[in-house]
């Protein structure tokens, strides 16, 4: 991975380079405090060791029973989701088996889709650390009715991925499924170079080996210096811009297979650091799509925004066809591949142009070991945020508020959250 801050040097707001050497000294601070948590495999930091610690072997034999399904179905939330989607996503190949997730409890969407399935060559991955997650364990029980009402035997085609307690390990062990376990210390959101991430990806034939061999590459040049380290760099860099004023950081890939990554990085950033007043709202956006939506605002709206531009420099390509349409000539002879580019920099010269902070980003391909460096880079980046920061970046106890209080209004306990429903203030127009 490779990150370039010189488009965040002279901005408004901006970050000097000399602000960034200062910076440096908190960075190795904050650099020996992660190393510390790492090497006692503390809750969050253990995140950082999955490149070493995660066994491919153990992945690839839980999911060895279920060869060459068409399809496989992953129920979970968040970053029991959102990870393993990131990779299916930009990693698929038209003879993998389709990858779908059950992330939202949408009734309409769940029935959907499984109405579109043939249940019998379908597997289904029941992720959740507890076992006790509201909306996995109730579109799981919608997904095994429907296996049943099917025909299908659904210990035939499910696996769990789960805690070493709770209710999906009790059903684990009933019905004797495969089950992989959730690593200890390590949040959901920083999940995906473990157990939760993988397995779909093993399904699908992706070589584990190299994902993890890119992220343990990224792990390596971890230092006490950001100028050292692409993953402190832009973490540092994004913090120091905060603190000026860009407290939204537009995630903004041009490569339509990192889509999903965007809004992996969505969950990672606002999850973590959103704490205590403090944070960067992410907000999603795909090159270049979005130059024609989005971007207006980036280049002339409020001066609060941090743009992060991603690409491959290497990619497939395709080249565009020769036309005689009037002023038009001038793509022909080129490529996709080419036009993409220059859509790249023609959105970086613009956001500097105008003054707006942007660093690119860059991996080699979008391939397994060039996710590996991209995911650990940017858990790595948003834990020396957090760091630099001082907010307990492995926490969430605003999204625990809100799970008390659906529990609670659904009858699944006496929850002092729930009251606070029913004190709503309504203005309602009709």
């Amino acid at each position: 991975m490779r990150v370039d801050l010189g488009n965040a040097l002279s901005t408004t707001p901006g970050v000097s380079e000399s602000s960034l050497e200062r910076l440096d000294e908190q960075v190795a601070a904050a650099h020996e405090t992660i190393e510390e948590g790492r090497e006692n495999a503390e809750h969050g930091y253990a995140a950082l060791n999955l490149p070493d610690t995660a066994d491919p072997d153990a992945i690839r034999s839980a999911v060895e029973p279920f060869d060459a399904p068409e399809a496989v179905v992953t129920v979970g939330i968040g970053g029991s989701a959102l990870g393993a989607a990131t990779l299916s996503s930009a990693l698929a190949e038209p003879s993998d088996p389709d990858a779908y997730y059950l992330d939202n409890v949408d009734p309409e969407r769940v029935t959907r889709l499984l109405s579109t399935l043939d249940l019998s060559e379908t597997v289904v991955n029941v992720v959740s650390r507890s076992g006790t997650t509201a909306e996995t364990l109730s579109n799981f029980l919608v997904v095994r009715e429907a296996m049943d009402d099917a025909g299908v035997d659904w210990t035939d085609r499910t696996f769990v991925t789960t805690g070493e307690e709770g209710n999906l390990r009790n059903l684990a062990e009933k019905h004797d499924l495969p089950s992989l376990p959730v690593p200890d210390g390590v949040p959901g959101r920083f999940s995906a170079l473990s157990t939760v991430g993988l397995a779909v990806a093993a399904i699908q034939g992706h070589d584990l080996d190299a994902l993890l061999a890119g992220a343990r590459a990224e792990s390596e040049r971890l230092s006490g210096s950001l100028f050292e380290s692409p993953a402190y760099a832009y973490g540092a860099a994004s913090y120091a811009l905060a603190n000026r004023g860009a407290l939204t950081n537009a995630m903004m890939p041009y490569a339509e297979d990192l889509e999903y990554f965007a809004e992996w990085f969505a969950q990672l950033w606002a999850e973590s650091l959103g704490k205590d007043g403090l944070g960067q709202t992410p907000a999603r956006a795909l090159g270049a799509t979005d130059q024609h939506s989005q971007l207006q605002l980036y280049r002339a709206g409020p001066r609060d925004k941090l743009v992060t531009l991603v690409r491959p420099t290497e990619r497939a390509d395709r080249g565009i066809p020769e036309t005689d349409l009037e002023g038009l000539s001038y793509l022909g002879g080129s490529s996709l591949g080419e036009l993409l580019d220059a859509e790249f920099e023609a959105t970086e010269a613009s956001l500097a142009a105008a003054g707006v902070p942007n660093v690119r980003v860059e991996i080699d391909a979008v391939d397994e070991r060039g996710l590996g460096e991209l995911l650990y880079g940017m858990e790595a980046a948003c834990v020396l945020y957090g760091e630099l920061a001082g907010v307990s970046t492995f926490t969430q106890p605003a999204v625990e508020w809100g799970k008390r209080a659906a529990r609670g209004l659904l009858g699944g306990g006496d929850f002092e959250e729930a009251d606070a429903v029913s004190e709503k203030t309504s203005l309602v127009v009709e």
